[in-house]
């Protein structure tokens, strides 16, 4: 047993392998509304403790304003969980600390933000006093290695899904990280032209797609093997009126 949580990666994927719903094309066989009920559904189903997005993502959920705090002294480090019986964690990587939050929830489920060694003492206090959790690392960049095992052992989150987009993605594949893969592949076209969905798949794995190449031939994946990561895939095909899933193991 690791003594980290595992990790589901669960994406949306266009034929094409896009990632954003909001840039698909129309499909005669259903719509974004469809797929996406598809894909929250197998997230409840999943059953996990708590899921991970990128910061954007989460940005967009807070919708906080910064509060800069009145007295910043006294803060804890390295971390500070505030709601440890919570059912579910919402969790998000914040380097530099950007992220303001309006309440210490995300529909119900706890915030933890995972921030870098270098974060200021004001940022820390702004979440302390919002009610947010937050977990500092001992590096300027995030260890998400050490993350996990620390939210595993202080918060006793066994299982992850992790719904960031290419960048975070791409981050826990080249550091090992993913255990499941978990795709609902819906009907339709990214829609933007080659150019730039070259131009968005560079930007976003700039430093990290040797790495995860690395890492998959080190792992023994084939292309076109069933699945990239860990031991197990799951492959849900939307189909009209219903959404198959398919598990597949590893090919020995």
């Amino acid at each position: 047993m690791t003594d980290r949580p595992r990790i589901i990666c669960h994406m949306t994927s266009s034929i094409d392998g896009g990632l954003h719903p909001s840039r698909y094309t129309d499909s005669p066989d259903g719509t974004v509304k469809d797929w996406t009920r598809a894909y929250e559904a197998l997230h409840d189903r999943l059953g996990a403790d708590g899921w991970i997005v990128g910061r954007v993502t989460m940005a967009e959920m807070a919708k906080g304003e910064p509060q800069p705090p009145r007295d910043a002294s006294g803060v804890e480090r390295p971390f500070l969980f505030q709601a440890r019986d919570a059912a579910a964690f919402a969790i998000a990587p914040d380097r530099s600390g950007k992220l303001h939050f309006s309440k210490p929830d995300i529909g119900g489920d706890h915030v933890v933000v995972l921030l870098g060694g270098d974060v200021d003492d004001a940022h820390l206090a702004e979440l302390a006093a919002n009610g947010v959790s937050y977990l500092v690392s001992s590096t300027t960049e995030i260890d998400l290695a050490d993350a996990l095992a620390t939210l595993r052992r202080e918060l006793e989150i066994e299982t992850l899904l992790l719904e960031g987009g290419a960048g975070l993605n791409g981050a826990f594949l080249a550091a090992g990280l993913v255990d499941e893969l978990s795709i609902v592949v819906a009907p339709a076209l990214d829609g933007g032209d080659d150019s730039q969905r070259d131009r968005r798949r560079r930007r976003r794995a700039e430093g990290q797609g040797d790495a995860v190449a690395a890492r998959l031939r080190t792992a023994g994946w084939r292309r076109g093997a069933p699945a990239l990561c860990g031991k197990r895939a799951r492959l849900t095909v939307w189909r009209p009126r219903k959404a198959v899933t398919r598990h597949r193991n590893k090919r020995r």
